[in-house]
């Protein structure tokens, strides 16, 4: 499948794959040696109008929304048949691209087969419904219909997965859409659309553009021709789009990351919590919204805990994603990379003790990459900012508490609500602590998993709506009341007009 990205155009527009129109070009780069893996297209402000105006039409005059249920069931089902078909080779694009290890790229894969599959089943189950009115002669429904046209805009650290949570609600709700990945990491996203043009999706419903948000974003996110906005990403940029929005009222999904505690009591399972931390906070190198980046551990075990995460931490395998070997890979760029430095930095002038990590590997084979080492944090203070702003790296941050109640305030003690996690022992204070959490979702005894059934979205600065679940194909739909009365009669308001 990447044979076919070399020297073919990438944009898709209308059913047809075309070549950007002002011959923009962008160098993809693989973080794991910093070599080209691909040249692609990169789309400019027209093509991004010419995408919206093809997805406009096809709503307003084609037949995909007008579609039955059968139809868009069979049809993601057979996406999701073609993406079984080349899992394997899906995964090493996403690994090329984004630098995660060849595993965790499989694992993105089967997840996104299951996304599709799930909203192929949710679209067959219907969510219209009948109102009693009390009056036999009327028939009171409340039906669902597809939003309209959708912007679709996946971030770079899981590009395939999160563009999976959109586009297939999307096609399940009966939209239509323009679909722009991070210009970081198009690859999947571009073989996904692929298989979505084989899986015989017509013409206009799914758009594809590829290119930087600076250049295409207005014409997504700022045009009265686009029903609906979602959004995975940054809060700036989250927020450029919610204002951009507002003078349309068009209406928004948000994700916008977190900073996620992960809050460990003396009871817990000392080696499984040592276990899910070490995974939570340096999986993907903490390249990942709902990272566990804080740790709130119980003063009476935080010296000892620290150490053993320490020593875990400086066993971890960091090498290239498509080296077996390798636990984890590098940062997506060397611009990143950058920017996890002067967090660093920012964390040892604020005064919070370096355990571990904190500098680039010192292997040579690793030098041409953008890896950096697992780097823990203690002593940190809530004011800090390595503690309240999200780092988006290997970056573990530790604060202790001595009570429960220390332990919520410090875990609800941040602007964003995304996830948290909880390590304890005891059923009725794991209980407490899961309502008490302001966090959209918590693990308990666990920490990373998620399943296409249950919605997904955060509180606070984490954003807007949900994606997942019965709530994430809600979000690509409108509800209408249609009120039929079956035995129309005059009614008699105004008396002098009988």
């Amino acid at each position: 499948m990447l044979d076919e990205l070399c020297g073919a155009p990438n944009l898709y527009i209308d059913g047809k794959w075309v070549h950007a129109a002002g011959g923009g070009t962008r160098d993809i780069v693989n973080p794991a040696d910093g070599t080209v893996i691909v040249t692609v297209d990169e789309a400019d402000r027209a093509d991004a109008v010419t995408a919206v105006a093809a997805a406009r039409a096809a709503f307003d005059t084609g037949g995909w929304p007008r579609t039955s249920v059968a139809e868009r069931i069979a049809v993601l089902e057979r996406i999701a048949e073609l993406l079984g078909a080349t899992r394997d080779e899906l995964a090493r694009i996403e690994t090329l691209d984004t630098g995660k290890t060849l595993r965790e790229s499989h694992i993105d894969i089967d997840d996104v087969i299951a996304v599709f599959r799930y909203y192929a089943r949710l679209a067959a189950t219907g969510a219209d419904r009948l109102i009693d009115t009390g009056n036999p002669a009327i028939i009171s429904r409340v039906v669902r219909e597809p939003a309209g046209v959708c912007a679709l805009i996946a971030p770079w650290n899981y590009p395939l997965l999160q563009m999976s949570w959109k586009i297939a609600p999307a096609l399940a709700a009966g939209c239509t859409m323009v679909a722009k990945p991070s210009e970081v990491t198009p690859l999947s996203t571009i073989a996904l659309v692929r298989l979505i043009d084989r899986a015989g999706v017509p013409a206009g419903v799914v758009n594809l553009i590829q290119s930087s948000g600076a250049t295409v974003g207005s014409a997504l996110t700022d045009t009265p021709d686009v029903d609906l906005i979602s959004f995975t990403g940054g809060v700036a940029t989250g927020e450029s789009i919610a204002r951009n929005a507002a003078a349309h009222i068009t209406r928004v999904a948000l994700e916008l990351g977190g900073k996620n505690p992960h809050i460990v009591f003396p009871d817990a399972d000392f080696d499984s919590a040592v276990d899910a931390v070490l995974t939570g906070a340096f999986l993907h190198s903490g390249q990942v919204c709902s990272a566990g980046t804080r740790l709130i551990v119980h003063e009476s075990i935080a010296e000892s805990f620290v150490a053993e995460l320490a020593r875990r931490a400086e066993r971890i395998r960091v090498g290239p994603g498509m080296d077996p070997a390798s636990e984890t890979g590098p940062l997506v760029s060397e611009q990143h990379r950058a920017n996890v430095e002067a967090y660093v930095a920012l964390g040892i002038s604020e005064g919070a003790k370096l355990v571990t990590g904190g500098a680039r590997p010192s292997d040579a084979a690793l030098a041409a990459g953008s890896y950096y080492l697992p780097t823990i944090f203690d002593e940190c203070q809530r004011w800090m900012r390595i503690v309240q702003e999200e780092t988006f790296g290997p970056i573990l941050t530790v604060e202790r508490f001595t009570t429960e109640a220390e332990a919520i305030a410090l875990g609800n003690d941040t602007a964003y609500g995304l996830a948290a996690g909880v390590r304890t022992a005891d059923p009725a204070r794991g209980e407490r602590l899961v309502r008490a959490l302001r966090h959209g979702t918590v693990w308990l005894n666990d920490f990373g998993y998620y399943t296409p059934a249950a919605e997904w979205g955060g509180f606070g600065r984490s954003g807007i709506g949900r994606e997942l679940g019965p709530s994430g194909l809600a979000e690509y739909q409108e509800t209408k009341h249609i009120w039929h009365n079956t035995a129309p009669a005059v009614g008699g308001w105004f008396a002098g007009n009988n």
